[in-house]
């Protein structure tokens, strides 16, 4: 399942269809051009529903025009994954495949590249090829990782599906994709190659049986495309803070040090992952995105109680990171050093 298609509010599917793709595709071009330092994650979105409408050649063209921008991009590799996904789908094959070449190549440390090229070469048939991209992955991504977090998950269920289709014995890791989905179908049934035999029978209980596994793979993307934004937690780089307190004395109480601030950010996402919350997020912020904000609210960028409520915008356009990073993957602090080595170091 692509990591960028967009979730609709309906409650239906057929709600869902009623949507007018272009428009929205158009719509959310416009916002990327109020808010050009959000427009990797809103230009993304917009290409989905164009390919969401049929228009892969306009969805190619977001994508080049992404990968030509002067401004470095926040994750090159997932736009690339997701042109040559395009591309395939609209007979640029040979196009496709040398970008997912160097999709793998690159071994991206986020799942969501991998996850789309994978998928691609699923869907074409070249199960092998499939096979060896998800195991590439999770090798990179989950060895010697405790829990596998939330955004590796389609990686491990993916790689079962295409074991399941090539008539592979379960490993190690296919245990720990049953251990990690929480349907009542297990994922044995769900990726039974011979379900497709029982849509054409002819019997009652095959049929209602199918119907009630459908219903419950369904369910699971529902519930992927259904997840809320981020709880989204602020952080201000050492440079933003120190001109945000300078400017705004008032919120000194607030950040009394930088080096408070990031251990109050690591201690607040530990205590909501300790009591249960998913889908946590890191946001950062900028003193001039803030003062617009305050600006648009009415407000001064002196009151704390904006602080959450800018957070949370921010979330909504796109720019929350996920928590926690890999652990070899850099810290969200901005230090430079590997998340296990600074902020994700034990407590």
């Amino acid at each position: 399942m692509r990591p960028d298609t967009p979730a609709e509010n309906a409650e239906t599917a057929e709600t869902a269809e009623t949507v007018d793709h272009t428009a929205e595709a158009a719509r959310l071009e416009r916002t990327a051009g109020l808010y050009p330092e959000d427009a990797e994650a809103l230009l993304l979105r917009a290409a989905a529903h164009l390919e969401l409408a049929g228009d892969r050649p306009a969805a190619t063209a977001l994508y080049d025009r992404l990968l030509a921008s002067p401004a470095p991009l926040e994750n090159a590799t997932l736009v690339r994954a997701l042109k040559a996904a395009n591309l395939w789908e609209y007979d640029h094959e040979a196009e496709a495949r040398a970008i997912i070449d160097g999709v793998r190549a690159a071994a991206p440390r986020d799942p969501a590249p991998w996850v789309i090229v994978a998928e691609s070469l699923e869907s074409h048939d070249e199960l092998e090829a499939a096979h060896k991209t998800f195991t590439e992955a999770v090798t990179l991504l989950l060895t010697d990782v405790a829990e596998p977090p939330y955004a590796t998950h389609p990686l491990l269920f993916g790689r079962h599906r295409v074991r399941r289709m090539l008539g592979a014995s379960h490993d190690e890791w296919d245990a720990l994709a049953d251990t990690l989905h929480s349907l009542p179908v297990s994922l044995d049934e769900l990726h039974d190659p011979k379900r497709v035999w029982s849509l054409g029978s002819e019997n009652p209980a095959e049929l209602q049986a199918e119907l009630v596994r459908l219903r419950a793979e369904l369910g699971a993307y529902r519930e992927a495309l259904s997840r809320p934004f981020p709880v989204a937690v602020l952080h201000w780089p050492a440079g933003e803070l120190e001109e945000l307190v300078a400017a705004y004395a008032d919120l000194a109480a607030e950040y009394p040090s930088h080096e408070t601030h990031l251990a109050t950010i690591e201690r607040s996402l530990r205590e909501l992952s300790a009591s249960g919350t998913a889908n946590l997020g890191i946001v950062t912020g900028t003193v001039p995105s803030y003062e617009a904000f305050a600006a648009s609210e009415g407000s001064s960028p002196s009151d704390t109680s904006l602080l959450p409520q800018y957070a949370t915008t921010l979330a909504a356009r796109g720019r929350a990171v996920a928590w926690p990073p890999q652990r070899a993957a850099q810290c969200w602090c901005g230090s430079g050093r590997a998340y296990g080595e600074c902020h994700g170091r034990a407590s």
